[in-house]
């Protein structure tokens, strides 16, 4: 019994193993020359689509600048260099045509270290990096504590907290939650 219960993670290895490793394969009409699938396949590979857009990042110091000048709210990502969903997040959810979109067009983006060191000056007070947190005060604030990363706060055109929402968020729901507080339905 042993000896069978043995043999099925090698088996489940070797299954995984095959399947990561396998090419996948093109399948080619045999009475047709490679160089013309090759070519035929080149030309309906050209993007007929502008370029996806990206979103503009800012500092908080240029948000709270741009507000001035045209009132928005602000979608803040706060983040830490080691924290793996972040750098999902920024891989996968924030290269989202989508959700750049949205972000563009209702928010001023900003990425905030919660373990950056540089001083931060918003509205006359200077935010510094805390040892005794190991984050930086803004992060200790904007999170009310609660260090979670990442978590994405929403703050409307005066700088008030609408939300802080902790967690990894994929693209589809992301965006859910763009629309919810750009569109205001939070307000209704």
């Amino acid at each position: 019994m042993l000896n069978k219960l043995a043999i099925l993670p090698i088996l489940a290895l070797s299954i995984l193993a095959s399947c990561t490793n396998s090419q996948p394969t093109v399948a080619t009409d045999a009475s047709v020359p490679a160089e013309q699938t090759a070519s035929a396949s080149a030309s309906t590979d050209k993007p007929t689509t502008k370029p996806a857009e990206k979103i503009k990042w800012l500092t908080i110091e240029q948000a709270a600048a741009r507000m001035k000048q045209e009132p928005r709210k602000v979608v803040i990502d706060v983040y830490t260099d080691w924290c793996g969903w972040c750098k999902k997040m920024d891989k996968s959810t924030f290269t989202d045509p989508e959700v750049a979109a949205l972000v563009n067009k209702h928010f001023y983006a900003v990425k905030l270290d919660a373990e950056g060191k540089d001083p931060i000056t918003l509205n006359g007070h200077t935010y510094t990096f805390k040892p005794e947190y190991r984050s930086h005060e803004l992060a200790v604030a904007l999170l009310q504590g609660q260090m979670s990363y990442p978590t994405t706060v929403y703050l409307d055109e005066k700088f008030n907290m609408i939300a802080p929402v902790p967690g990894y968020l994929d693209a589809k729901n992301f965006s859910k939650i763009l629309r919810y507080f750009g569109e205001d339905h939070h307000k209704k």
